[in-house]
């Protein structure tokens, strides 16, 4: 595996520890060689993840559409950064440069670009995996919610394990790098 798009909040949330989890993908990252693909931006979360990255020597490439460069203060010091047209451009940008998908904690648009990818993966557009790092119980209610989903009859039980999840960076890291992944 050489690259992982994580996806997480453009703001630091009201816990050092989702600060400190991006952190330690980060080097959960940097320590297997695998690049970071991301949003762009410099602040929250994804400023944390990306200045890690950096840090500690790997690769950066943030995604991040025009309408959005000033709001969310595009970081200028990436080894790449692409500017695109819209949101659209941007999750299929990411999505084609990464070979797996990671959710921190974020808001609605964090979900949704995991929800989106893990819509892709149920309709056979990809078989790249796809993970949350479930900092302190962030993502518990989800969680259960897709069982509560699945067990109402809308989600298959196959389609659940589609998303991987582990409250550890490098638990995660290691069974993406055992499961590998497919071109999208």
């Amino acid at each position: 595996m050489k690259s992982i798009c994580v996806y997480c909040g453009a703001s630091p949330g009201n816990s050092p520890l989702y600060a400190e989890a991006a952190r330690q993908l980060a080097r959960a990252m940097v320590e297997t060689q695998i690049d970071l693909v991301y949003g762009g931006g410099n602040v929250g979360l994804m400023g944390i993840i990306a200045d890690e990255v950096l840090r500690l020597g790997g690769k950066v490439t943030g995604v991040i559409p025009h309408g959005l460069v000033e709001r969310e203060l595009a970081h200028r010091s990436l080894t790449e950064l692409h500017i695109v047209k819209d949101m659209h451009e941007r999750k299929a940008k990411m999505a084609s440069l990464a070979e797996g998908f990671i959710a921190l904690p974020g808001g609605m648009g964090t979900l949704e670009e995991l929800f989106e990818m893990l819509t892709w993966s149920q309709l056979g557009f990809h078989q790249k995996p796809i993970g949350l790092i479930n900092v302190n119980h962030f993502y518990d209610e989800l969680l259960g919610f897709l069982q509560h989903a699945s067990a109402s009859g809308f989600i298959k039980p196959s389609h659940i394990t589609l998303l991987h999840h582990a409250d550890d960076a490098h638990a995660l890291i290691n069974t993406f790098c055992t499961i590998g992944a497919t071109e999208l």
